[in-house]
């Protein structure tokens, strides 16, 4: 059983800003020692230090690339370089695309940064974790998930499906994990409409951002924090989390036959 009272590791991707930072700084704030994962170095530097403001004690801090595959792989090697056992990883990383782009690795990027890449490190990782918490969506409802075939959103592209599709991806990987690895306790959460720099390369969502009541990312994190500090035996594994409780996610994020279709075709995506 984990010990949920001793100090813990906590490996927080798309730490940066947004609901990753709100994360990190109240996870740090309350005595766990947080590590940083973000893209951008200077915004890594400037979420590092907030941290280092709010618990006396500089964060770790990683810089990876989610839309490289290759990045993901060293991010993961740095990680089992520096820490035996990671308790919690926060698998937070996202973002939304405005125009159809496909990585290096080949893949539209939606379904690459926000399902491919956690996958691939949560399962390169797999021996060290101790938790899961996934950072899902409820625009799930938008998704149009196809495991054999993860760039379909790229034909006549919308935003909205693809992220959709890729939070989508992201609720049946949580639960497929939960039944595949027994010792690793996984949930998943919708964070509310959030606040963030997602979307920011659009003037109007951006407007947007700025002057609709959504939440702040500190309320974002909320379950965030909850779920990785929470006894797994009071939650429900692989569950869905919305607001600190359980929720049924639509039928297409929780068909059992899609989740491992999607598990498999991931693999096969990511070379595992």
């Amino acid at each position: 059983m984990e010990d949920v009272t001793r100090r813990r590791l906590v490996v927080v991707t798309g730490a940066s800003s947004g609901i990753g930072l709100a994360a990190a700084v109240d996870l740090a704030r309350a005595g766990d020692q947080v590590v940083l994962v973000g893209r951008d170095p200077a915004r890594l530097t400037a979420a590092g230090e907030r941290v280092r403001e709010v618990s006396g004690e500089r964060p770790e801090l990683f810089r990876a690339d989610f839309a490289v595959l290759d990045d993901v792989r060293g991010l993961a090697e740095r990680l089992r370089d520096a820490y035996d056992r990671i308790d919690v990883l926060a698998n937070n990383a996202g973002a939304i695309v405005l125009q159809p782009l496909t990585t290096v690795d080949g893949y539209e990027l939606s379904i690459q940064a926000n399902h491919l890449a956690p996958f691939l490190l949560s399962n390169l990782l797999r021996d060290r974790i101790g938790r899961m918490v996934v950072t899902a969506s409820g625009a799930h409802r938008s998704g149009a998930l196809d495991p054999d075939d993860l760039n379909a959103t790229l034909r006549r592209y919308r935003p909205m499906r693809a992220y959709g599709t890729s939070k989508q991806a992201n609720i049946l990987f949580t639960a497929e994990a939960a039944r595949r690895w027994p010792d690793v306790p996984a949930h998943c959460f919708h964070p509310g409409v959030v606040r963030t720099r997602f979307g920011s390369d659009s003037k109007f969502v951006a407007l947007g951002m700025r002057i609709m009541p959504f939440r702040s990312p500190e309320q974002g994190a909320d379950t965030l924090v909850w779920l990785a500090r929470e006894d797994p035996a009071r939650l429900v594994d692989g569950g869905y989390y919305v607001d600190r409780r359980p929720r049924r996610p639509l039928p297409k994020a929780a068909d059992r036959d899609v989740a491992a279709r999607l598990w498999d075709a991931s693999a096969q995506a990511v070379g595992l």
